[in-house]
C-alpha cells in the first residue's frame, strides 16, 4: 500500500463580503486620511492661523485645482469612515441580514451622492469671476 501526499496545501478560495471589503477600504483610506486630516489642521490652525482665514484666503486657496481636490479627498475619506461608523452603529440595532445589507447599500449611496455634491461645489468654485 503506498499512499501518495502532496507538499503542496490545498488553496480554499473565500468570497469576500461587503464587510471585509469595507474593513479593508477603511485601513487602506486610513493611511490617506490620517495625513490628509493632519496637514490640514496644522495649515489652518498653526501655519496660516484661524484669525487669518478671511474670504480672501479662501478664494486664494480655491483657485488652485491641487487644493480642491485636496479638499474633496479629504471630505470624500473622512465621510466614509463616518458612514461606516454608523453602519456599524446600525449593524447594532438590526438583526435581519437582508435588512442589514440593504441599508448598507442606501449609506453607500447617500456617501457617493454626498461626496459628488461636494466634489461638483468644490470644482464648481471660480474665484475669477468673483
Amino acid at each position: 500500500m503506498s499512499a501518495t501526499t502532496t507538499s503542496q496545501p490545498e488553496r480554499v478560495r473565500v468570497r469576500k463580503n461587503f464587510d471585509q471589503v469595507a474593513w479593508t477600504w477603511m485601513r487602506y483610506s486610513a493611511v490617506l486620511l490620517i495625513p490628509l486630516a493632519w496637514f490640514h489642521l496644522v495649515l489652518q490652525d498653526v501655519v496660516v492661523g484661524v484669525h487669518k482665514i478671511t474670504t480672501d484666503y479662501a478664494i486664494e486657496r480655491m483657485a488652485n485645482m491641487g487644493w480642491k481636490i485636496y479638499d474633496i479627498l479629504l471630505l470624500g475619506f473622512a465621510f466614509a469612515h463616518g458612514m461606516n461608523g454608523v453602519r456599524q452603529v446600525f449593524r447594532d440595532y438590526i438583526h435581519n441580514p437582508k435588512t442589514f445589507r440593504a441599508v448598507s447599500i442606501l449609506l453607500l449611496i447617500f456617501w457617493a451622492v454626498i461626496t459628488a455634491v461636494g466634489a461638483v461645489a468644490l470644482l464648481s468654485i471660480n474665484p475669477a469671476a468673483q
